[in-house]
C-alpha cells in the first residue's frame, strides 16, 4: 500500500516569493547607492571604499539573482520533465551569491595586499560620509530581510551579503575617521583587508548550507533517528525501512519511507497515521510512505 500525503496550503517552497516586494526594493536602494560609491571611491583613492562598492556590486547581483529565483520558484512547469517543479532555483541562487561574494573577498584581499608598503594619498572626508550613507541603506535593507532570512535559504543568501556590506560600511567609516585622525593611509588598506576576510568568512557559512541542501543532506535539527523511532512505535509497526528525509528548498522538507505491517488489515491505519506524525510533529508536507505486509527484497537499511 503506498500513500502520498501533502497539504494543500500555498507551499512552503515559496517561502522567498513571500518577500519578493522587499527583495524589488532592497535591489532598487542597492543598485542605486553602488555608482554614488564606487564614484567617490575612486575619487578618495579609497580601496576601503572601493572594496565596499565592489560588495555592494555584489549585493546587486546577489538581490537580483534571489529576485528572479522566487519568480521562477513560483512558474508552473510546462515541460513535464520537472516534477519536483522549479523550487531549487532559489538554492541555486543562494549559492551564485557564495560564489560572488567569494570572488569580492579575493579581489579585495589581493589589492590590499598588493598596497602594503604604498603610501597612496587617501581622502577620509568622502569616506566618512558616504559610508554613512551606506551604512543607513544597509541597516534599512537588512530590516527588510531579516523575517524572510529565517523562512527561505534564498532570501537569506540575499540577507548575508547586506550583512556583510553593513560591517564593510561601518568599516569604511572607522578607516575614514582613523585616517583623519592619524594621518596614516594605511588605516585604509588594513579595514579593506578586515572587509576581504569577514566576507569569506561569511560566504563559507552560507555556502555550507548551500551543499547541504543540494547533497539531499538530513535537514538541519531533523532528528532522524527519533523520526524512525517514532514510526516503528506506531501500532502494528513490525520495522521501518529506506527512510529518507531532505530539504527540496527552504521550508519544504521532503520523505519517503517503507513501513512493515503485522497485519493487512493494520496497513491503512498505519499509513494515515504515519503521514499524520510526520506532517504535525516533524513539517514535512510532502511524504511518500509505502506500507507493506512483508519488507520487499529491495528493501534498506535506514541509509544506503
Amino acid at each position: 500500500m503506498m500513500g502520498a500525503d501533502h497539504s494543500h496550503r500555498p507551499p512552503a517552497g515559496h517561502a522567498g516569493g513571500r518577500y519578493r516586494r522587499r527583495l524589488a526594493i532592497a535591489f532598487g536602494l542597492i543598485f542605486t547607492f553602488f555608482f554614488v560609491e564606487l564614484v567617490y571611491g575612486l575619487l578618495a583613492n579609497s580601496l576601503a571604499l572601493i572594496s565596499d562598492a565592489g560588495h555592494m556590486a555584489a549585493d546587486v547581483v546577489a538581490l537580483g539573482a534571489a529576485l528572479a529565483a522566487t519568480t521562477i520558484a513560483t512558474r508552473k512547469d510546462t515541460t513535464g520533465r520537472r516534477t519536483f517543479g522549479s523550487y531549487r532555483a532559489e538554492v541555486f541562487a543562494a549559492g551564485l551569491t557564495v560564489l560572488i561574494m567569494l570572488g569580492v573577498s579575493a579581489y579585495v584581499v589581493f589589492e590590499a595586499i598588493g598596497r602594503i608598503g604604498n603610501d597612496s594619498e587617501v581622502s577620509p572626508t568622502p569616506m566618512i560620509v558616504v559610508g554613512g550613507l551606506g551604512l543607513i541603506i544597509n541597516l534599512v535593507v537588512m530590516m527588510m530581510l531579516r523575517s524572510g532570512a529565517q523562512d527561505s535559504l534564498n532570501v537569506k543568501g540575499a540577507y548575508f551579503e547586506v550583512i556583510a556590506d553593513t560591517a564593510g560600511s561601518a568599516g569604511v567609516i572607522a578607516a575614514g575617521v582613523l585616517v583623519a585622525t592619524t594621518g596614516q593611509p594605511w588605516w585604509d588598506t588594513t579595514v579593506a583587508l578586515a572587509i576581504g576576510i569577514f566576507v569569506a568568512v561569511r560566504a563559507i557559512m552560507l555556502g555550507r548550507q548551500v551543499l547541504a541542501v543540494l547533497g539531499q543532506h538530513v535537514p538541519e535539527g531533523m532528528p532522524i533517528d527519533e523520526v524512525a523511532d517514532t514510526l516503528a512505535a506506531i501500532p502494528g509497526v513490525t520495522d521501518v525501512h529506506d527512510l529518507h528525509i531532505w530539504v527540496l528548498t527552504s521550508g519544504m522538507n521532503v520523505a519517503t519511507a517503507h513501513l512493515v505491517g503485522a497485519t493487512t488489515e493494520d496497513l491503512p491505519r498505519i499509513l494515515d497515521h504515519a503521514r499524520t506524525i510526520l506532517r504535525r510533529d516533524y513539517d514535512i508536507d510532502h511524504a511518500t510512505i509505502q506500507v507493506e505486509r512483508t519488507a520487499t527484497r529491495e528493501c534498506h537499511e535506514l541509509g544506503w
